[in-house]
Order: C-alpha cells, then structure tokens, then sequence
C-alpha cells in the first residue's frame, strides 16, 4: 500500500527528473556534489537527509543532515514519512518524502545522496531518477581517504570498508545504475557527472529563463 502511494506520489511530479548519487563514504560524492551546486546555482536543490548519528566538526543540522533522535526517527518511518531508510554503524540515515517535495516545489533537480539500500528502496517507485554511482579509483585508495578523515574509529573503518566492497560489486549489476563514475581525478569525474546531468540541467534552465 505504501508503495502504491509513493508511486502515485512521484507520478504526479513533472519537471526535471531527479538525481540519485550513491558511492561508499570516501569516494567524492560530497566534493563532486558541491562542486556541482557552486557551478549550478539555481538548478539543484539537495535532499537533506535525516541521520541519528551526531554532527561531525563543521556540519550544519539543516544544511549536511537532519539530525534527529532516534525515537523521533522511527516514529516518522512507522508513520511513512519517509522514502527510504537504512541502518549504518549503529546510526539511522534515510530520506524523507517531504525533502524531495520541498526541492520539487522549487522546480529544481532534486539530489538523493542515498546508499544501495536506498536505492533500491527508490527502486520500488515511480520517482524515475538518474541513477549515479560513485566510485573510488582502489580500495586502498579508499582506505587512505577515510583514515586521513580521523573520523571513524577501526571497527567503524572496517564496516565502511566492507560496505563499500559490496557496493562497487552490486553497481555491476545490469539496470542498477545509469552510469558509474570513477573518481579517480576530480576534475575527469566531475566532467563525466555534469555530462549525464546536462540534459536536465537544460530543461531547468529553459525554465527559469522563461520565468
């Protein structure tokens, strides 16, 4: 039933289609993205996800993540608040209905920085994104990023690791993902997302210019 109402939720939504970015913590979605915001003011509008896990040095509740209680969290998920959700690290992440809203109301590119659970879960509605994944150039490389991060600690580190060795094995998988990018320069990486996304970008920005 849920899914039938996210389905004729995301059916009524016109306008450019979304972007889902997935890619293990440490491969560069963070950077790509702001990059693509900083260069596309006006075009795309971030899903702010909501997480239970606590603010790391410099993020901003609002602007990174929502963060949340875990009680509040739960309540929203149990009531269908929310498009999907996952359990990483011990800590809730998940993507709720009402930020894709707040961005399509804008008229703009909606981005969901999602992981793989999530992208199922998108899967299973009629949301129609453009389905991106990011990838580091090794797992070493991957490694080296999240250590220098000082963020994480080992069996934290461990559980990323492995995650992110599931993860570049499933974006192999035939229908998963659009296009998968390999970050292994920026600025090559970069070029390759703004060239899957210039067609929306278009559309948008025919819009706006017509506003």
């Amino acid at each position: 039933m849920y899914t039938r109402y996210l389905s004729r939720l995301f059916s009524a939504m016109s306008g450019p289609r979304p972007v889902v970015l997935s890619g293990p913590s440490g491969a560069g979605k963070s950077t790509l993205l702001k990059k693509l915001l900083k260069e596309y003011e006006g075009i795309f509008g971030f899903s702010v996800s909501h997480t239970t896990r606590s603010p790391r040095p410099g993020e901003e509740n609002g602007k990174d993540y929502h963060y949340v209680t875990r009680e509040y969290m739960q309540a929203s998920i149990d009531k269908g608040e929310f498009i999907e959700s996952a359990v990483f690290s011990g800590n809730m992440y998940g993507t709720s209905r009402a930020s894709v809203q707040a961005v399509k109301d804008k008229n703009l590119i909606c981005v969901l920085d999602i992981d793989m659970q999530g992208v199922r879960a998108v899967k299973t509605t009629d949301l129609n994104p453009i389905y991106i994944f990011i990838q580091p150039p090794s797992m070493s490389i991957l490694e080296k990023r999240l250590r220098d991060r000082e963020t994480e600690s080992e069996e934290s580190l461990q559980k990323r690791l492995h995650a992110a060795q599931v993860d570049m094995v499933i974006s192999k998988d035939p229908g998963i993902f659009d296009i998968v990018i390999v970050n292994d320069s920026l600025d090559d990486a970069y070029g390759k997302l703004k060239d899957a996304l210039i067609e929306e970008i278009k559309k948008v920005q025919k819009i706006n210019l017509s506003c």
